[in-house]
């Protein structure tokens, strides 16, 4: 039996819903939203949190029962009147795929409704092939859906994240030019529609990695942050008013591109805080780079050229920071990336104290915090999307047009 617990806050959502029965999906999905950012929460919670009537609330956490969507926690005593029944996600409700298109690998998984990886299946290659990406497909999916206990027509959508342009930047990672350039043509909805099950949404893969972070990572009051993604190359999203902004083309947040003063090596932050720098500092000392396709693992042996660039990576990323607090003054900043978490941590400690060394005059500081996932989170950003556009409100888009990444139908 469950006891009395504080209210939660959640005056930092400021999401309000209409008590007109005609916009009953939209008040559900308002619901379902925020018991996602804050775990559980009481119909008298939902209440004061949308403003609807407490008649329309108990309605709708009836419906989303009665859908398999939520379910019952304990019943909470110890205050004045009926105890009251905490709702949570019911993570069999759903099930997707999530596909990462890498320039260093593959990576598929199968998650739940509440984003627990119930499966995964990953490869290394030295350069990304379309006839790679078949074969990987091929020869995974179904160990893949049969470790997670599903069957093919047990997946509500899969979701591809790719970086955009995949083409580029071929000179960075020694790739052939003629191979990457079929990329060019590749239209990636199309192409795997009869290899993956459910509909297709297709998303950038360092905004695919926000929105994992946003749909799966712990509650969090931030409305408005930036995300970097260190892989290979940099890229990352930006979230404001609480939800993923992808931009007219899908791609904001790319950073790669910001510029860097000062910094020996390039002009670019891309030539900086990507992995495929450490990779060429570790060549440059002789020492095996295998082991950063590794999250896992042990990195101390890669001293000292991690401990160069990790001070190069996060004084470029200091500079990025500040420009991008000189447009919006974003909250906070999440930094994720493909390596192991002592690595993170150390980054994040290094990007804040380079940061504070700055010139801020007219600039916010914001906190700046370690993503929670780290190389999984693109393939789980990708499978995250059915669920954002679907179950999710999105403040950003909610009277515009549908973003780039819109599922195929």
């Amino acid at each position: 039996m469950t006891t009395a617990r504080p209210d939660k806050t959640l005056n930092a959502v400021p999401l309000m819903g209409t008590n007109q029965l005609t916009v009953r999906d939209l008040n559900e999905r308002l619901v379902l939203h925020l018991i996602r950012r804050h775990g559980t929460l009481t119909k008298a919670e939902a209440t004061r949190a949308t403003g609807l009537s407490a008649n329309a609330v108990s309605e709708i956490f009836k419906a989303l029962e009665q859908d398999d969507l939520l379910l019952r926690g304990d019943p909470v005593r110890g205050r004045v009147g009926q105890p009251s029944v905490p709702m949570r996600l019911n993570p069999d409700a759903k099930h997707y795929l999530g596909l990462k298109i890498g320039r260093s690998s593959f990576d598929m998984v199968v998650v739940d409704f509440t984003g627990a990886v119930l499966a995964r299946r990953s490869a290394r290659h030295g350069f990304p092939t379309r006839t790679a990406l078949v074969t990987f497909i091929k020869d995974n999916l179904r160990p893949l859906l049969r470790s997670a206990k599903l069957k093919r027509e047990d997946v509500d959508a899969s979701g591809i994240a790719i970086p955009s342009e995949l083409w580029h930047w071929a000179e960075d990672f020694d790739a052939p030019t003629d191979e990457l350039e079929k990329w060019r043509s590749f239209d990636a909805r199309t192409e795997l529609a009869l290899l993956l099950p459910g509909p297709i949404s297709v998303e950038n893969d360092g905004t695919a990695a926000c929105r994992g972070e946003l749909v799966f990572g712990p509650p969090t009051d931030k409305q408005d942050y930036i995300y970097f993604f260190v892989g290979t190359f940099i890229g990352g999203g930006v979230v404001l008013n609480g939800s993923v902004f992808s931009g007219r083309s899908g791609n904001s947040g790319g950073f790669g591109p910001l510029r860097i003063p000062d910094e020996p090596g390039g002009h670019r932050l891309i030539d900086h805080a990507s992995l495929s720098v450490l990779e060429r500092l570790l060549a440059e000392r002789q020492t095996d780079p295998e082991r950063i396709h590794d999250d896992r693992a042990d990195w101390s042996p890669l001293e000292p050229a991690l401990s160069l660039w990790i001070t190069r990576a996060a004084r470029s990323l200091a500079h990025a920071i500040v420009s991008a607090q000189a447009v919006i003054d974003f909250e906070a900043v999440i930094i994720d990336g493909a390596f192991p978490q002592d690595i993170r941590d150390r980054l994040v400690a290094e990007v804040d104290r380079h940061f504070s060394r700055l010139d801020l005059q007219g600039v916010y500081h914001p906190e700046i915090h370690a993503g929670h996932f780290g190389s999984v989170i693109r393939a789980m950003g990708a499978a995250a999307y059915a669920i954002s556009t679907e179950f999710m409100i999105d403040q950003n888009t909610l009277l515009r047009k549908a973003p780039p990444g819109q599922l195929a139908r």
